[in-house]
């Protein structure tokens, strides 16, 4: 049922975000930022703990919502053409 097989790690061609909890005590903000630059991520910065999303909802909340605005705004540009 499964049996596609990735060929490219989607984040080489899709636009990324990385939430960096900078109280994170299992992953230190240096690492993530390494990790989500090597993404080539945009990245948010917020005061949160390894589980960001318990700690500060409304800055996962924000991020998702405007990484969803970024990915829809070309689609509605195209359809108004």
């Amino acid at each position: 049922m499964l049996g596609g097989e990735a060929t490219e790690p989607a984040w080489r061609t899709k636009p990324s975000r990385y939430l960096i909890a900078t109280d994170d005590k299992m992953i230190p903000s240096l690492a993530q930022r390494t990790m989500s630059g090597r993404a080539g991520s945009t990245t948010v910065e917020v005061a949160g703990s390894h589980s960001i999303y318990v700690s500060p909802p409304a800055a996962v909340a924000r991020l998702i919502k405007q990484a969803a605005s970024a990915v829809a705004a070309p689609q509605e540009r195209n359809s108004s053409q």
